[in-house]
């Protein structure tokens, strides 16, 4: 056999952790077992469908024809209707030449670390966070990982920052976070973006800045008494340094439909556009004339996340009711009251307990393993997502659920809990 060496990025980089405990659980429901399967950052569609005027506009689209290359940067109706729907929600004015559209957020996080990381530049960012990891290795950049708190619903804060502060080259941050489904509160923000101004204004003009890159791709799903903010609002004067993502994906149930936006100062946007010129990541044309249709019938977008964000805030809380009456029982559990996103923060802090014959739950792994073959509950550790090995910690995904699952969830989840010791 001959030498099949590939190149040291490909080979070191790692897989998904998520989707790794995805093909566990799809042998298992292959096998015949009933799965709770509470791990996909996704939706069912038979569950959550896109908006009904969204499906139709998408069918039109292809049926008159829309099935060219779009514009590089995203087709000028779809960028003026979206800049009009940040500004309207948002209060956040950027022009239409401002925005980025592409098959998603992922290929725009992409070319963002390609646009504003050189190899080998510090990329700061908080842990748990998603795949930031991933995209600082395929940019040949070095992580800097900040550990964040419960006390904090692991949002991270300007003092955890700060230090690394004078040699990043990018500050990573989401809010609405996955895996957390937490928030920034406005005060916490603005002290980092302050802290982000201050280091920008030391190094003078002709020193490459720190940049801010936020992913708010969950920014609409808020919940209760929540609120969404962002790094231009709380602190205008970082606005040269800041890059949104944004997108369809999670604010209308639509991650196959791949429209996704990106805006921000227009010489970081004519970069990442060239980059992605050249990967072709762009978002289908069909889809992209839909999508600007859409975004334009104010009433029936209000209507669709009306009942959407309703839907969704009814699971997480009956999810969080419930691990709460687990803990009032004298369980080992815990969770985060939900603030947005489709995520609950939930605690099992079962390691080192006792099984019925006998085996110690060491590891997190084996809480896992645990909840997964004995309560069938399938959800994701925080280490999966950069957190320590042995956070006790797990994202709970509503997604996929109905509120009949997630009763009949609880049953099997307190059977499984009494048999520890």
């Amino acid at each position: 056999m001959g030498n099949t060496r590939i190149s040291e990025m490909a080979e070191n980089l790692q897989g998904s952790e998520i989707i790794k405990l995805a093909g566990e659980i799809k042998e298992k429901m292959a096998q015949g077992e009933k799965i709770y399967n509470f791990t996909i950052g996704d939706f069912d569609p038979k569950v959550f469908p896109i908006p009904t005027e969204l499906t139709e506009a998408i069918i039109n689209a292809y049926e008159n024809g829309e099935t060219n290359y779009p514009a590089a940067n995203g087709i000028a109706e779809l960028r003026a209707a979206v800049a009009k729907f940040v500004k309207d929600r948002l209060n956040l004015d950027y022009s239409a030449d401002e925005f980025l559209i592409a098959g998603g957020a992922r290929p725009l996080i992409y070319a963002a670390y390609q646009a504003l990381v050189n190899p080998g530049e510090k990329v700061v960012f908080p842990v748990p966070s998603w795949n930031n990891n991933h995209y600082s290795h395929l940019s040949a950049a070095e992580k800097v990982m900040i550990e964040t708190a419960a006390e904090n619903n692991f949002m991270p804060t300007a003092e955890e920052l700060i230090p690394h502060l004078s040699e990043a080259g990018l500050v990573a941050l989401c809010s609405p976070l996955n895996p957390t489904g937490t928030v920034f509160t406005a005060g916490g923000l603005k002290a980092i973006c302050e802290a982000i101004v201050a280091e920008n204004n030391r190094r003078g003009p002709n020193e490459k800045p720190v940049y801010l890159l936020y992913d708010q791709i969950y920014w609409v799903l808020t919940h209760g008494d929540t609120t969404h903010v962002n790094p231009v609002e709380v602190c205008p004067e970082v606005k040269p340094y800041t890059l949104f993502i944004d997108g369809l994906s999670k604010a209308f149930a639509a991650t196959g439909v791949r429209v996704g936006w990106a805006f921000g100062p227009k010489k970081i946007i004519n970069a990442m556009k060239s980059i992605l010129g050249h990967i072709g990541a762009w978002s289908p044309k069909a889809e992209q004339v839909a999508t600007a249709t859409y975004l334009n019938l104010n009433g029936e977008v209000e209507n669709y996340l009306t009942g959407f964000k309703s839907d969704l805030n009814d699971r997480l809380l009956a999810f969080y009711d419930g691990i709460q009456n687990l803990k009032d029982k004298g369980y080992n559990v815990d969770a985060i009251h939900p603030q947005a996103a489709i995520y609950l923060t939930v605690k099992f802090d079962i390691q080192g307990q006792t099984t019925t014959d006998g085996h110690v739950l060491e590891t997190v792994e084996d809480v896992c393993a645990y909840l997964l073959n004995e309560a069938k509950l399938a959800v994701v550790p925080f280490y999966a997502f950069g957190a320590s090995q042995t956070s006790p910690w797990f994202r709970l995904s509503v997604g996929t659920s109905t509120l009949d699952s997630i009763a009949a969830c609880f049953t099997q989840l307190e059977h499984a809990l009494e048999k520890l010791t």
